[in-house]
């Protein structure tokens, strides 16, 4: 595939990962690549800039995108979607990926490497009973807990996730909730927040006695090799450890 227009900012970093970002001919403002044209919001696109960037292939990703991908296939796109919800179907998403865009052995390449960084991260963070609890996120007014595969992230960060079950979607959750599983940590990741900030948790004066900390939203909610970052930060949050392990990515022709 040579012509790939990306709306699905996790879509974008796979494809960079998998060293084929020169394929990228358009792209959300919510993906980072340089040098190619924004086509706007991740939901809600210019359908008529991207026929005029006549793609081979159009990557979405996400529940939210569903609608999205079904109007893209009415107009005539060839379109590879993805709706990962779990740690495992993040992981999976690399070849998938891979697969779609032309490039299989970089795409499985790519997922071997992920699952053996989480496997070096498992090693080094706590195990046992004495996890501590920690508290994600997601979003702030009204707050979310965060779901999907943010509960596994914290399991394998050396933490407990006592909020969300593994797989589900985030959910709104009250202070009373939050105070009664007593977090150890609460990690501030807003959606869409920019600079990572701790303020709207902080204000809200929870009877919490927990290290309160704010990370860039893309290290938990993005499933992309930047969730792997992001899970090694928990690490050195949670189970102060630095897991040191290098990047999910493929050099060209690997």
């Amino acid at each position: 595939m040579d012509r790939i227009v990306s709306v699905a900012p996790s879509a974008t970093s796979i494809v960079q990962a998998l060293d084929a970002g020169d394929r990228l001919v358009g792209a959300t403002a919510h993906c980072e690549v340089a040098d190619v044209p924004r086509l706007g919001g991740w939901l809600n696109p210019d359908l008529d800039r991207i026929a005029d960037l006549d793609p081979d292939l159009v990557l979405t990703n996400d529940q939210l995108q569903a609608d999205l991908r079904d109007a893209l296939r009415d107009d005539g796109f060839r379109v590879a979607h993805a709706e990962p919800a779990t740690l495992d179907d993040v992981l999976s998403s690399f070849r998938t990926i891979g697969d779609a865009i032309g490039l299989p052995e970089r795409g499985e390449r790519l997922e071997e490497r992920a699952r053996d960084r989480i496997d070096r991260i498992r090693n080094v963070t706590l195990d046992g009973k004495d996890r501590p609890v920690v508290y994600c996120e997601e979003w702030g007014d009204p707050p979310m807990a965060a779901g999907n595969w943010v509960p596994e992230a914290v399991r394998v960060a050396g933490g407990r996730y006592p909020f969300v079950e593994p797989g589900d979607r985030s959910r709104k959750i009250d202070r009373p909730a939050v105070e009664a599983a007593d977090p150890d940590f609460a990690v501030v990741h807003h959606c869409g927040a920019g600079e990572p900030s701790t303020r709207a948790l902080v204000e809200r004066e929870w009877d919490l006695d927990a290290e309160v900390c704010a990370i860039d939203d893309s290290l938990l909610n993005q499933p992309s090799p930047r969730l792997l970052d992001g899970i090694e930060r928990l690490a050195s949050i949670v189970s102060a450890v630095d897991p040191a392990v290098e990047e999910p990515s493929v050099a060209a022709g690997q």
